[in-house]
């Protein structure tokens, strides 16, 4: 029987701050309700309000709200979000999303 390793996905969320960090585009992204930070430099583009795909701290598309809302459902639906949620490092904010 063949093996399947787990795949990495990217999850989607809104550009709530942008920054530099040693002259590295970042951001701080919410992924309902939990912020973290995300490399810019694939999507220079991208402003506060939009909405990226993140995978591994690094923002690799920008998507419209309504794909990912789509989405996050998905990935919820799969129980594929609770690394995000066990993630949580000392120092993230959590907050609600209106």
């Amino acid at each position: 029987m063949k093996r399947f390793d787990p795949m990495c996905l990217a999850i989607p969320g809104k550009i709530s701050a942008l920054h530099e960090n040693v002259g590295v585009p970042m951001a701080k992204v919410d992924f309902g309700g939990i912020t973290r930070e995300a490399c810019l430099s694939y999507v220079p583009d991208a402003r506060v309000g939009d909405y990226v795909l993140v995978h591994v701290g690094f923002a690799i598309s920008k998507v419209d709200e309504e794909e990912a809302a789509r989405t996050y459902q998905y990935l919820s639906e799969m129980d594929q979000l609770s690394e995000l949620q066990d993630g949580e490092q000392d120092g993230d904010e959590a907050h609600e999303v209106p």
